[in-house]
């Protein structure tokens, strides 16, 4: 008990995988289940990995299984159950029973180590875990005394488990008899990998036929879509670490080519028409003028309003001197103001760059030197900026357009950013740009 309370302790409650479907409160333990199928090449390059790096079969399998569920974002802390055979002493060997036990094995896939790196930690996992297989799994769960939900499994939740010498003949005098797979009455975990190793009578690799087996799955967490593409990426991953032991876990590709051209070609090919030849403000002036455009608090703006209040400031800016390439300050709390002070800006001609209240003053002046800011909408009572003219924002003069002054490639505004040094520094977005992007 106290090794296993050492081995299990802050152990994660539960392995967070993708699935189809958030986890219910009460599992309904409906399930489905695949194939798995391990070629004879395949079973013996893994069987020679098994020998080469002091380990077996099963630990070969079960690190296989943590690099897959590590990639999928489970993270690095997998727990697994396991079934043993319950008869470590001899004097077992000839008494009739069912002394099967689970063990809960506990890989640590932290730091992104080779693949034959892993497989030493689960061997020397594995052994202790082995060496202290006598305590029955619900007194360990007892001791422990995790936090129980009857949406999980406790301490685990995928289940591994490898069998061996199944396919040996069962001669009886006078009966013939075969092996028939018995039916599940549903999924007991979230995921159950279950292997049958095929080997011929002698027990050598090279007689080593393939591994059989099944993925059993929850319904209530995967579609079997979803199923299958785990039993391929295990298979991938198998084939990958035999090939090269050496290999770090984070570059194991689990990805097929068809998911990985779905993934780096179809996702992305986004591109889509937009009018790359209008700017912003003619595309707002466009839209019909009795719809909304603006809710702040209590009141509403129409897109009609909102272009004749952009309207006349924009007329003020002209007068003031804003020409089109100029770049103004905006220089305003958040609300209708400053989005009509935005748009009177592009109007004008010129590009915006926000400068925001709740910055220091130096920050606000550094910003509005880089960007070359001699005037600024708003109120300087907000923040006094050196060499800077204050134009408020109110009405006055016409509210008809001040007609085109700004071409698609012109900037539309000027963003500042910390960077990586902490100073700020601009970056320059064109009307076309600020269309695609919204």
């Amino acid at each position: 008990l106290a090794y296993w309370r050492d081995a299990l302790a802050a152990a994660p409650d539960q392995l967070e995988l993708p699935t189809d479907r958030p986890r219910p409160a009460v599992l309904s333990h409906r399930g489905g289940k695949l194939p798995v199928e391990i070629d004879g090449l395949l079973h013996r390059d893994l069987l020679d990995l098994a020998r080469t790096t002091g380990t077996t079969l099963f630990m070969v399998l079960q690190a296989a299984l943590a690099t897959l569920l590590t990639r999928l974002g489970a993270g690095t802390d997998i727990l697994l159950g396991t079934p043993v055979a319950g008869r470590p002493d001899e004097v077992l060997d000839d008494l009739v029973g069912f002394f099967v036990n689970t063990l809960v094995l506990r890989t640590d896939t932290g730091g992104d180590p080779t693949f034959r790196e892993l497989l030493a930690r689960v061997r020397e996992a594995d052994l202790a875990a082995y060496a202290h297989q006598d305590v029955p799994f619900d007194r360990v769960v007892e001791e422990l005394n995790p936090e129980r939900s009857l949406s999980r499994h406790p301490l685990f939740q995928i289940m591994l488990a490898l069998q061996t010498g199944t396919n040996a003949a069962f001669d009886v005098p006078g009966l013939t008899a075969e092996p028939v797979p018995a039916g599940s009455a549903g999924a007991k975990f979230d995921l159950t990998v279950v292997l049958d190793e095929r080997r011929d009578t002698d027990g050598s690799g090279d007689s080593a036929s393939g591994i059989t087996g099944y993925l059993e799955y929850a319904a209530d967490l995967f579609d079997r879509d979803t199923a299958e593409t785990l039993v391929a990426r295990f298979a991938r991953v198998l084939s990958a670490v035999a090939a090269d032991p050496a290999v770090r876990i984070g570059a194991v590709d689990v990805l097929g080519a068809d998911e990985r051209r779905r993934v780096v070609v179809a996702w992305n090919e986004t591109v889509a028409g937009f009018p790359d030849d209008r700017t912003v403000h003619e595309l707002i002036s466009a839209v019909d003028p009795a719809r909304v455009a603006l809710v702040f608090g209590a009141e509403r703006v129409s897109y009609g309003e909102l272009d004749a209040r952009a309207n006349h400031l924009a007329h003020q800016l002209i007068a003031v001197g804003v020409a089109p390439g100029a770049t103004v300050g905006v220089l305003l709390e958040r609300g209708v103001d400053l989005v009509v002070a935005v748009l009177a800006v592009l109007k004008a001609g010129g590009a915006y760059t926000v400068l925001d209240p709740g910055f220091p003053v130096e920050r606000l002046a550094a910003v509005a030197r880089q960007a070359g800011v001699s005037l600024v909408v708003g109120d300087a009572g907000l923040a006094v900026l050196p060499n800077v003219e204050y134009v408020p924002v109110g009405r006055g003069r016409s509210a008809a357009g001040p007609g085109s002054r700004a071409m698609p490639g012109d900037v539309a505004c000027v963003m500042f950013t910390s960077g990586s040094t902490g100073v700020p520094k601009g970056v320059v977005a064109s009307h076309r740009s600020v269309v695609g992007t919204l």
